[in-house]
């Protein structure tokens, strides 16, 4: 079977990478495309993953749109050349029309419902739509799901075990106590109508978690001048070893505030949108917390909140949440298999 994987941003890089390995270990050929956005080309040059780059991330709705039409056009050269039995990658803004025009089987995880526009014009295009099954969404065409989320395909205790000797990396000690924020930029075709937390509350987020240890920032947008110091700096594919250890994460991530629940990390995450798997973590197991910009105060309470709470309580939690849930890798691996090879 010859797989084509389309990389749109950093996360989808840790998504694919167990199942592109396993994929190649059986035989399969498998390429990669690559978008150049925040520290995903960063990450498959750390990884050793061979790609070609066939985009520059653009903003505005202008730059959006000739970044799709520029990338779109490139992956069909590709998939002509390399003639795949399927393409596949997360949102498949490209993959599921280049699929469609070229008549190649197209499969689109995704987990984000909000990005309603988008959706209704991809989803009917590709071959096969699959989703976690706490996803809240419709959609039409043929909608597979799976009891998971997309951060157990790389988080999942067979795959990853936190290392606390990544902590020296980030300027910590073995036993520092400490939280992460994570602020995003809101340049995504999905982030219209997006509030960002203002240069205040930043300020009031590092005030709260300072009760509970040092503060780390990760950052695509510019940090407030009195925060920049707090810059979080370290080799990135070892982000999810310090996650592991941290006593908070709280931010407007909400694949962050994802990967630190499935860690057994508590998280509060800040956004006007929520998700369905956010939902699941925080109504089933505990290990989330939703808020709208517009309730802060509530969020900062809820901080303090879980701050308090013993480790073994978040133990706990993780430990339901693995007991429902499914390695993602293995299901992938399958379902190409079956459908494909």
């Amino acid at each position: 079977m010859r797989i084509l994987i389309d990389i749109l941003h950093p996360a989808h890089v840790h998504f694919f990478k167990h199942f592109r390995t396993e994929m190649k270990e059986r035989g399969h050929e498998v390429l990669v495309t690559a978008r150049e956005k925040d520290i995903a080309l960063d990450l498959l040059q750390e990884l050793d993953i061979p790609h070609e780059v066939i985009s520059t991330q653009r903003t505005g709705l202008l730059g959006m749109a000739g970044e799709l039409a520029q990338r779109s056009w490139r992956l069909a050269r590709i998939a002509r050349r390399f003639r795949p039995d399927v393409l596949t990658g997360i949102m498949g803004v490209s993959i599921a029309p280049v699929g469609r025009l070229l008549r190649i089987p197209s499969v689109v995880f995704y987990d984000t419902e909000f990005a309603a526009r988008t959706n209704r014009f991809i989803y009917p295009m590709a071959t096969a739509v699959c989703t976690p099954d706490c996803y809240e969404g419709s959609v039409r065409g043929r909608h597979v799901t799976y009891p998971g989320y997309h951060e157990l395909a790389y988080l999942h205790p067979s795959r990853f075990t936190p290392d606390r000797s990544a902590l020296g990396d980030f300027g910590l000690a073995q036993d520092e106590p400490f939280s992460i924020l994570r602020f995003v930029s809101w340049e995504a075709s999905h982030d219209v109508g997006e509030k960002a937390l203002s240069a205040q509350q930043k300020t009031g987020l590092v005030a709260t978690l300072e009760r509970f240890g040092s503060v780390l920032i990760s950052s695509e947008a510019p940090l407030p001048p009195d925060l920049r110091d707090r810059q979080l700096t370290g080799p990135t594919s070892r982000i999810h070893d310090l996650v592991g250890f941290a006593k908070l994460l709280v931010g407007e991530s909400a694949t962050m505030a994802s990967e630190a629940a499935v860690l057994g990390t508590p998280s509060v995450f800040i956004a006007t949108s929520g998700r369905g798997y956010i939902s699941d973590q925080e109504h089933r197991y505990g290990l989330t917390r939703w808020f709208q910009p517009e309730a802060f105060g509530d969020a900062l309470a809820a901080v303090n909140e879980l701050g308090e709470v013993p480790a073994e309580r978040w133990a706990e939690a993780r430990a339901a949440l693995l007991n429902d849930k499914i390695d993602l890798t293995p299901w992938q691996v399958d379902f190409f298999t079956t459908e494909f090879g």
